[in-house]
């Protein structure tokens, strides 16, 4: 029969084991951030304020107006966002605008 004694942890166990714990919380909270801003870097500032106003409720002429452009000027930019992230309806680009902040 053998006789097993386990040692308790030491200080600087515990202590590294905390560090690796904070470390990886670390990186799992940047990851979600820079899959979170990717699409943002993606799009061209007016890119975002239009979505942003059609996020809002904003109908294509009332951005139009609002931006100071045509309603076919939004449209091509809405086409631009959804092309660019593979987005194909407008409740994507609500969600999406919501994720993003706009």
């Amino acid at each position: 029969m053998s006789l097993t004694l386990t040692m308790p942890q030491t200080q600087t166990q515990t202590q590294t084991q905390t560090q690796t714990q904070t470390q990886t919380q670390t990186q799992t909270q940047t990851q979600t951030q820079t899959q979170t801003e990717t699409p943002a870097v993606a799009l061209a500032p007016r890119e975002q304020e239009a979505l942003g106003y059609i996020a809002a409720g904003h109908t294509y002429l009332q951005t139009a107006r609002q931006m100071g452009l045509s309603k076919h000027t939004v449209d091509a930019y809405l086409r631009r966002i959804r092309a660019k992230l593979n987005v194909h309806t407008t409740a994507e680009l609500t969600r999406l605008a919501m994720t993003l902040g706009l």
